[in-house]
C-alpha cells in the first residue's frame, strides 16, 4: 500500500493561485469552509443561477482546493454533487510575483465586496462589525520578525473553522514600502553622527 504525497510543485501551485484569482472563486471556497454544499445551495448564497458557478467550481476543483465529498440523491433519480475544500490555501513562496499580484488582488476584491455588503446590513438595520485599520510603521528586521510572529499566533488561536460564532473576515498586508536595508546593523551604524 503507498502513500501519495501531495504535489507541493510550483506548476501545481500555478494552477491554485489562478483559481484564486477571481474574487467569486474565493468567496465559493469560503463557504465551503463552513460546510459542505452542492452548487444549488452556493448558488442560493451568491445569490446567481448554478450554472453559473459550475465553471467557477470546476476551476477549484482541478486546482485542487476543491472536492467532491459525496452525490446527493435527488428527486427522479438525479444527484448533485457536494463539494468541500481540500487544502485552505496555497503558500505564498510558491507563486510568481504576477500571480501573487493577481491573487491578492482578488482577495481585495472580495474584501471591497464584504465591507460594502456589511455598511448595507447596517444600514438597513443590521448587526455587522467593520473595523478599518490602516497605518504606516517604521519596522526593523526583528520588529517585523515579531509582528509576523504575532499574526502567526492569532491566525492559530482563531482559526479554527469549527468554533463557534460569526464568520468574520480579516485581512492584514504588510508591505515594504521601500527597500530594506542590508541588515538593521549597518542600518543603525550608517545613522550614527559623525
Amino acid at each position: 500500500m503507498s502513500s501519495q504525497v501531495p504535489d507541493t510543485s510550483p506548476r501545481r501551485w500555478h494552477g491554485v493561485h489562478k483559481a484564486l484569482a477571481d474574487p467569486l472563486r474565493i468567496r465559493l471556497l469560503e463557504a465551503l469552509w463552513e460546510m459542505p454544499q452542492s452548487a444549488r445551495e452556493l448558488a442560493d448564497r451568491a445569490d446567481l443561477p448554478p450554472d453559473r458557478l459550475y465553471y467557477h467550481l470546476g476551476q477549484l476543483e482541478r486546482a485542487g482546493l476543491i472536492e467532491i465529498a459525496e452525490y446527493r440523491p435527488l428527486a427522479r433519480g438525479k444527484v448533485e454533487r457536494v463539494y468541500a475544500p481540500a487544502v485552505t490555501e496555497p503558500p505564498s513562496d510558491a507563486a510568481s510575483p504576477e500571480e501573487m499580484v493577481e491573487f491578492l488582488g482578488s482577495m481585495l476584491d472580495a474584501t471591497r465586496a464584504d465591507i460594502s455588503a456589511a455598511y448595507r446590513s447596517k444600514q438597513a438595520g443590521g448587526r455587522r462589525e467593520v473595523d478599518l485599520h490602516r497605518g504606516a510603521l517604521r519596522l526593523t528586521d526583528k520588529a517585523l520578525a515579531e509582528l509576523r510572529g504575532h499574526i502567526e499566533q492569532l491566525t492559530t488561536r482563531f482559526g479554527d473553522h469549527d468554533a463557534p460564532g460569526v464568520w468574520t473576515r480579516v485581512a492584514i498586508a504588510v508591505v515594504d514600502l521601500q527597500d530594506r536595508p542590508p541588515s538593521d546593523t549597518a542600518a543603525s551604524e550608517s545613522e550614527r553622527p559623525s
